[in-house]
């Protein structure tokens, strides 16, 4: 007996094209039979993990017979006293990204739509479309703007209908590094219907250091329809622990809560949170590592006159001048991975995470040889 599966999948899943993950390394070295391989694909933290969070994981491998704590009491309690809100605001996620596929599952659906920026990150359109909403992409900044590529917010607004339920702002956004200060973002959020959940998205918060960033967080009392997500995989470096959570009222967290699957997140994940939200001095290296590496990064490419999107996260879009994809393929080569964005509407560029020292000097390098080739 034959079937088409797929024909007898949900419609809006039919038409997925599923998210590519950046390349692994051991993926990498499997297939060209090379060592020693870096990836700067997937802006993760070099630095790696706290030690205390790592040290904390120890401790608990003898209760892995154990159901994790399925509301994540303790890091609740931390989360609510870090942003100054009620425990009962915050959701935690399999990462930020389960926060997001949640807030898809309960507030879209066939007859309504999402808003979002070209170029922006790209689970958004993913978890709408999984549940049959319609999408909404508003154009983004053009490339000789201030922000170039950056959100556009009147376009995004001039998107927005009575189906509108919700809008995805990345602040920064990935895989482009731009911004929106304090009093665009709150005009906007103010601008909008109170059906309309507004969902700014600060993955990268932790490293943005431009004194007009705004912490949206501080507005959740003000705007019952704003939702916050973040994540511990970026600078707190639990990226294979899968941690994530957002921060909204209580109204809207009830909803999440619905959704969400009763042990989403594991007993591991909750003990290196609560550990690495401790670890102020592992953040605070974190951050001067990365601003260091990025300053270094853009001059390397000024000098070289390779054009670059500004950037205040932990990775820098870079066009190579041409099409990325064969630069890409060829830096694989010698060993570098990055990440190509063409996906993104962006086919000339390569993201790059920012590395250590020595490990941004190596991709230089590597490019120096693939682009002067």
């Amino acid at each position: 007996m034959s079937c088409d599966y797929r024909a007898l999948a949900n419609a809006g899943v039919q038409k997925l094209t599923p998210y590519q993950p950046g390349k692994p390394v051991e993926e990498l070295e499997r297939e060209l039979g090379i060592s020693d391989s870096l990836k700067l694909a997937s802006n993760e933290n070099p630095l790696g993990p706290s030690p205390r969070a790592v040290q904390a994981l120890g401790g608990l491998l003898d209760q892995l017979a154990r159901y994790p704590d399925g509301n994540g009491f303790a890091l609740r309690q931390r989360l609510a006293r870090e942003l100054d809100v009620e425990p009962d605001c915050i959701t935690l996620g399999n990462g930020s990204n389960d926060v997001l596929e949640l807030l898809a599952r309960a507030y879209l659906g066939p007859g309504r739509n999402a808003v979002f920026s070209a170029h922006a990150f790209a689970v958004y359109p993913l978890a709408c479309q999984a549940v049959g909403a319609d999408l909404h992409m508003a154009p983004a900044h053009a490339a000789d703007h201030a922000m170039p590529y950056g959100h556009d917010l009147e376009a995004l607004a001039a998107r927005v209908d009575a189906d509108t339920r919700v809008v995805f702002i990345a602040n920064p956004n990935n895989p482009t590094g731009t911004w929106l200060d304090s009093k665009a973002l709150h005009d906007f959020i103010r601008s909008l219907p109170g059906t309309t959940l507004v969902v700014v998205d600060e993955a990268y918060c932790e490293y943005v250091e431009e004194a007009d960033y705004p912490d949206a967080t501080r507005w959740l009392k003000e705007f019952p329809n704003l939702v916050v997500t973040r994540t511990f995989s970026k600078i707190h470096g639990l990226a294979g622990l899968r941690i994530g959570y957002a921060a909204s009222s209580p109204e809207v967290a009830d909803i999440l809560n619905r959704v969400r699957q009763p042990f989403n997140t594991s007993t591991l994940a909750q003990a290196a949170a609560l550990e690495a939200l401790d670890d102020t001095a592992h953040v605070q290296e974190s951050v001067r590592v990365n601003r260091e590496g990025l300053a270094w990064l853009t001059a390397a490419c000024r000098e070289r006159g390779l054009g670059y999107i500004p950037s205040v996260g932990n990775f820098l879009s870079i066009d190579v001048g041409r099409e990325a994809e064969p630069v890409y393929q060829a830096l694989l080569h010698h060993g570098v991975i990055v990440r190509p964005i063409a996906g993104y509407g962006l086919p000339r560029h390569l993201r790059v995470t920012v590395g250590r020292a020595h490990e941004n000097r190596r991709f230089m390098e590597a490019l120096d040889q693939v682009v002067g080739a």
